[in-house]
């Protein structure tokens, strides 16, 4: 399979609010994590950091102009990999342990990262059979109701576990926009990771449902308004209901 250059490997999207969306184009959708840069005042925020096959700090200027901190929504290898990169880097308390020793089961690495998952392979030396996260420790534990602050910008930290143990979302009440990492998007949901939870998954989305969010951010797959999020939400739950 032909390899990618590394100036090519991410792809930038401005969007409303001060949020650009950095991707990497030759991940295939389902595997590809939307990471989220916000400026700030006093500082900026990343929302996850990618798979790491290609430094973001080296090809994405944007995220070395200003402080910044790298939260985790989780800790699964396509969220996280670029997190060593950064000196200020958050985690919920449940996965800070995976973000300080990210191995390849514990990060879902093992069974999901092959050849398979590029339409280009990540430049050399690459290779899929050895690929694995870097550590990263946290340098802050995050729990629900914290709050990170980037000055004129507050997000509220929102536990939101099912997925993974871990997982959160961000929620800024100013502009009625929820970054929601893997709980909920716009396209096939994963429920079935060896630290997913039935129970957990459903009181998150409950309690998500609720938030009256203007426009989702979501940790794959495009972005929608407040409607979209209530009837992706509102599906779920009713197809789940039975199961409870």
């Amino acid at each position: 399979m032909e390899r990618a250059r590394p100036e090519d490997w991410y792809r930038l999207q401005t969007k409303a609010d001060g949020v650009t969306l950095i991707d990497e184009p030759f991940i295939q959708p389902f595997y590809r994590c939307n990471m989220w840069h916000i400026r700030g005042r006093d500082r900026d925020l990343l929302v996850d950091s990618g798979m790491g096959v290609v430094s973001l700090r080296e090809w994405v200027p944007l995220v070395t102009e200003r402080a910044l901190t790298a939260v985790a929504s989780h800790t699964h290898f396509d969220h996280i990999g670029c997190h060593h990169e950064f000196d200020d880097r958050c985690v919920h308390h449940a996965e800070a342990d995976l973000l300080a020793d990210p191995t390849r089961e514990a990060t879902l690495a093992d069974p999901y990262v092959t050849d398979d998952i590029f339409d280009r392979l990540p430049p050399a030396p690459y290779q899929s059979a050895t690929y694995r996260v870097k550590s990263a420790p946290a340098t802050r534990l995050l729990a629900d109701g914290d709050i990170v602050d980037l000055g004129d910008r507050q997000f509220e930290v929102i536990h939101t576990p099912g997925h993974s143990p871990g997982g959160i979302a961000l929620w800024e009440a100013a502009t009625a926009t929820l970054f929601s990492g893997d709980i909920v998007y716009d396209g096939p949901l994963i429920e079935d990771t060896y630290h997913s939870d039935a129970a957990d998954y459903f009181r998150s989305m409950v309690r998500l449902y609720d938030l009256p969010v203007r426009v989702v951010h979501g940790g794959h797959f495009p972005s929608y308004d407040g409607a979209r999020h209530r009837a992706i939400i509102r599906a779920w739950l009713d197809a789940h209901e039975t199961r409870q």
